[in-house]
């Protein structure tokens, strides 16, 4: 596909209400979402992302994907649905920032189906990220967490 293309295709989500456009063709698959982070007060902040096979395009500019750290392991999501990273409103989450988990642990919920189910560690160290803002959507196999072993 074209970067031309893709630019059109990007202004697009970002001047509607679209949240998330998928275009397939041949062997390219672009998919643009746009999530609105909750902040006090402040004007909601925008990301909006294409993924072209191994590349990203993040707002307008084409770039390599960041690097991971290699010793981190991952906390994936078993299903798609909404992050829950309490077990209600107001409530203390699951697992914060540094926070040591164990497996089996109760790190977060996600909902799905109205269904609230509880996602568990299958392994330990401390918690180094927490990538998925609390009440998003999730897919299956997306990445929630990176934990640094102990």
């Amino acid at each position: 596909m074209k970067i031309s293309f893709l630019k059109k295709l990007i202004e697009i989500v970002e001047t509607s209400e679209i949240e998330e456009l998928e275009v397939s063709k041949w062997w390219t698959k672009v998919r643009i979402t746009k999530s609105r982070a909750r902040t006090g007060g402040a004007e909601p902040q925008r990301v909006v992302e294409a993924v072209l096979g191994d590349r990203v395009a993040a707002g307008k500019a084409v770039s390599e994907p960041a690097p991971v750290d290699e010793n981190l392991l991952e906390i994936k999501s078993p299903m798609v649905g909404t992050f829950y990273r309490a077990p209600g409103p107001g409530a203390k989450p699951y697992a914060s920032m540094g926070d040591a988990v164990e497996p089996g642990q109760v790190v977060c919920i996600i909902e799905a189906m109205k269904l609230m189910n509880e996602i568990e560690s299958e392994v330990s160290g401390k918690i180094a990220k927490i990538l998925v803002e609390n009440e998003q959507p999730v897919e299956f196999g997306q990445t929630l967490f990176l934990v640094s072993p102990s």
